[in-house]
């Protein structure tokens, strides 16, 4: 890490530093005073191999530097390796928003160090809440830090490390300016960047969790921009809600397996969502961000809800494609224009339902299975029972009209032995019940 508080009114902390520390003294690392054309100032920051120092160059131009040199007794093929590796990729930059190589090469003992520039600054959400930047302003830097990362994409570096820690901002000219750091775990897209080989520990996480896109938690070999992209999804929710999606403890405090099923399975309030679970937060939040609690809830529901959560899409392929058109998004909110993003169709969150809780989906099915075919069949013979019943009404209708004809005032006094021996017979079916399920029926034939 290159990074140097800013200074404060009374003046330069490293001058100040160097004028009280004349007498050149050894490191507690083994390292001495000078490093080649390098006097160290003092220590700025540890890695897992490398520890990072101010330094100051005398010659051929006189300036302060960051210099990041491996730890004693780290120097194995694989940190070596991982060092130049980090050394490649930024010296494969060419942007104003990520630190550059200026020169590298070699201790007296062996130990590979290179030169960057010295980033005199401060994590870019802590300087976003020292400074109560608007919403707007926040997501203005936001996109300059896509437009790093999206360069160093256009190079085939994949950074699989953003973080606040690693962004940097620094008070150029009274304008504030990203820095990118910290490129020790960049993989690239396609080849090497090292000569060297790199070997990465089979199953390792490679990461820091907060961040950490499913696909990574997963240690697969397969990854691809799309990983950087997510972990800019956890950048801006934090940067727009003071926290991240999952609670860090609980992700820094779980097995390796516990954090891959909460990243692959369990979802994230919404920015608005998670703001309105505690007033206290809203209010602490919407300070640090120079508005009202109310209008800051406003403000992120809807569109600013939508980009966050497609960037944080557990299935990369429903992501944005690139870090540029993350960016190109924001753009587009800030300038009131319609944003790509939009939220999951109802038939996209009821797959995801599914496949989250596929037992009690399966147990539901099953009893919902059951109750259609009952329905069904209740149906089923109640339409048989009301077929039967308008078949019997409509007999029923036709023979009351022929024994109508036999009435004294029709017959006449013709013979009508026969027709009485028909009523007789009609009157016998009656009796024994035929007509039971045609109560209207039997009523009238009576």
């Amino acid at each position: 890490m290159s990074r140097l508080p800013p200074p404060d009114a009374g003046g330069d902390p490293a001058a100040e530093f160097h004028a009280a520390h004349t007498v050149d003294l050894p490191l507690a690392d083994g390292l001495g005073p000078k490093i080649g054309p390098y006097r160290i100032l003092q220590l700025l920051g540890e890695g897992g191999f490398g520890s990072v120092y101010m330094a100051e160059q005398s010659e051929p131009i006189r300036r302060r530097v960051a210099l990041k040199v491996v730890k004693a007794g780290m120097n194995t093929r694989q940190v070596i390796a991982r060092f130049e590796q980090e050394r490649q990729a930024l010296a494969m930059m060419d942007h104003p928003a990520i630190a550059q190589v200026l020169d590298a090469g070699a201790t007296d003992t062996g130990r590979p160090y290179f030169v960057m520039e010295l980033v005199k600054g401060e994590p870019v959400t802590e300087y976003c809440d020292k400074h109560n930047l608007p919403v707007a302003a926040r997501l203005g830097l936001f996109a300059e830090i896509c437009s790093a990362v999206q360069h160093a994409h256009t190079k085939g570096i994949i950074h699989r490390d953003l973080k606040p820690s690693n962004i940097l901002v620094a008070v150029e000219d009274g304008q504030p300016r990203i820095k990118v750091i910290d490129f020790g775990i960049a993989k690239a897209t396609a080849g090497n960047l090292t000569e060297k080989t790199l070997y990465t520990e089979h199953r390792a996480l490679v990461g820091t969790p907060e961040y950490m896109s499913p696909e990574q938690a997963e240690c697969s070999l397969d990854i691809d921009t799309r990983t950087d992209v997510y972990a800019l999804g956890v950048l801006l929710y934090e940067l727009l809600t003071g926290t991240t999606p999952f609670d860090s403890r609980r992700l820094r405090s779980a097995a390796a397996g516990e954090i891959q099923r909460i990243l692959h399975e369990d979802e994230p309030p919404r920015p608005s969502t998670r703001l309105s679970q505690s007033v206290e937060t809203l209010q602490a939040v919407a300070a640090h961000r120079h508005t009202e609690p109310k209008k800051l809830s406003s403000q992120l529901r809807g569109e600013l809800d939508w980009i966050v959560m497609k960037a944080l899409e557990k299935d990369r392929q429903r992501r944005y494609e690139t870090a540029s058109g993350l960016a190109a998004d924001i753009q587009h909110f800030l300038a009131g224009e319609p944003v790509l993003a939009a939220p999951p169709s109802a038939a996209y969150r009821l797959r995801k339902f599914v496949r989250r809780h596929r037992a009690a989906v399966s147990a539901a099915a099953l009893v919902t299975a059951a109750l259609i075919a009952a329905v069904v069949g209740i149906s089923w013979q109640a339409t048989v029972a009301r077929a039967q019943r308008d078949k019997a009404e409509r007999v029923a209708e036709f023979m009351a009209e022929m024994l109508r004809g036999v009435e004294p005032g029709v017959a006449r006094g013709r013979d009508t032995t026969m027709l009485t021996e028909m009523m007789n017979a009609a009157a016998a079916r009656i009796e024994r019940g035929e007509l039971g399920r045609a109560p209207e029926a039997e009523l009238q034939l009576r």
